[in-house]
């Protein structure tokens, strides 16, 4: 139990590790943060952009709804709760339902902040032509930039790259506690594996949207170094689950499943595929990058 208390120790410090150099790479090089380059660097920022859509996509069909809806049936199998109506697919769509009310909200407030500053500043300017003919120099900023502006917006607004955060978070913990929950050291160090190259792509996917977002750098900072401490949180919570032995817990860990696989689905299919698919130009190109995202991963569920 002892050397097996160590390779769990070693599989936290390494996870941490590496998922801190993965997700500083976009974080500290300012290549992935300029928003004023080139054609050709537009378009390969918004390639890298579709493969990490591709990784989300597939981590949201092949790796975060399968484990949970395997979770929470095997926990209503175990506890005899038998019943016709879906449960585990409403716990998800509770989930879903809650990111947009919240999301809703939020935009709805950011909506009337604007439309009464945009008030309190046309009244002065009606007042003198000449700044009245200033302010209109202002406006046809976003009216120039058309839709596109719209989308760029709600495709990198810091609420829904919070949520995005969070829920790959709250997974991070899920599978740490897959690590701490283990009961031979060789299952630790080939979960650990299958986790640190899975985690490794998904914090790089996860950095260059945060960075794409109008999130304040140290912000992004903070965002990657909370994301890579949740799986060694979720070790540390699953060795001490072993301890405690807390009957209700395998439960609680599938309904919090439930939510954050709700969460995921409408970050992927609401913000990110609409916003690289939505936006012009390259569009076979696009597609190629997001199946190749897509394979990558898929390549690496099915070897386990």
């Amino acid at each position: 139990m002892e050397y097996l208390l160590q390779v769990k120790i070693a599989a936290l410090v390494g996870l941490l590790f590496f998922t801190l150099i993965f997700g500083f790479i976009p974080a500290r090089v300012k290549w992935f943060r300029d928003t004023d380059g080139t054609e050709t660097h537009r378009t390969v920022l918004s390639l890298i952009s579709c493969f990490a859509g591709g990784v989300f996509l597939s981590a949201c069909f092949l790796d975060i709804i399968p484990d949970y809806l395997s979770d929470i049936n095997t926990e209503l199998h175990a506890r005899q709760l038998e019943t016709s109506f879906p449960l585990p697919e409403f716990i998800m769509a509770a989930g879903f339902f809650t990111v947009l009310i919240l999301e809703r909200i939020v935009l709805n407030c950011k909506e009337m902040r604007a439309t009464n500053e945009e008030r309190t500043t046309l009244i002065p300017e009606r007042k003198s032509g000449h700044g009245h003919g200033h302010g209109h120099g202002d406006g046809p900023d976003p009216e120039s930039s058309g839709h596109h502006v719209h989308v760029d917006f709600q495709a990198h607004s810091p609420f829904r790259s919070f949520m995005l955060f969070l829920s790959l978070s709250l997974h991070s913990i899920f599978e740490g506690l897959a690590i701490g929950l283990q009961t031979t050291d060789p299952k630790v160090v080939e979960i650990c594996i299958a986790i640190l190259v899975h985690k490794s792509i998904i914090v790089f996917s996860l950095a260059v949207k945060l960075v794409q977002s109008a999130i304040p750098p140290l912000w992004v900072a903070a965002y990657i170094g909370v994301f890579a401490l949740m799986s060694p949180v979720g070790i540390a919570i699953g060795i001490s689950v072993m301890e405690a032995q807390l009957a209700a817990g395998p439960l609680i860990q599938a309904i919090l499943e439930g939510f954050a696989a709700g969460t995921f689905v409408y970050i992927t299919f609401l913000e990110i595929l609409p916003h690289e698919l939505n936006s012009p130009g390259k569009q076979l190109l696009k597609v190629l990058f997001l199946l190749l995202g897509f394979s990558i991963m898929a390549a690496l569920s099915f070897l386990g």
